[in-house]
């Protein structure tokens, strides 16, 4: 019955017509802007990375000059997911496989238990860009 009322608000034609589709309902204009609670998230872990890096080159002793692109990159990427570019999450997708990529194998080497921590948190992160959902949100 509630299908019928949808279908007949829709302007879909009669209740009984075969081959009528279900009714789907857009979000609104200002719904879809506003970022999935995820990619805020992952927005906040590249800044905060960002920022260790940049620390890192500035005290001289951690990370050398060069990997000041890795911190634009990932202040570019945060920046981006936030305003959903579809550039920004390929840019974020593969900055995070990367650090999967380099933590497990920091773990594998080194056996730091800190490594295979934030290799998991990264594929985390990983697997949640991957979904559908937050595909059909960027633009």
């Amino acid at each position: 019955m509630k299908d019928e009322i949808e279908r007949n608000e829709a302007g879909n034609g009669e209740a009984g017509k075969a081959g009528t589709q279900p009714v789907r309902h857009k979000l609104p204009a200002r719904q879809q802007l506003l970022p999935l609670p995820g990619l805020a998230a992952i927005s906040l872990y590249l800044l905060v990375l960002a920022g260790v890096i940049v620390l890192g080159v500035v005290a001289g002793r951690h990370y050398p000059p060069l990997f000041l692109i890795f911190a634009a990159g990932f202040m570019a990427a945060s920046a981006g997911l936030l305003m959903l570019f579809r550039w920004a999450w390929a840019l974020a997708l593969s900055a995070v496989l990367l650090l999967v990529v380099y933590n497990l194998w920091i773990f594998s080497s080194q056996h730091q238990g800190a490594a295979l921590v934030q290799g998991l948190l990264n594929l985390v992160f990983f697997l949640y860009l991957v979904r559908p959902e937050v595909r059909e949100r960027l633009r």
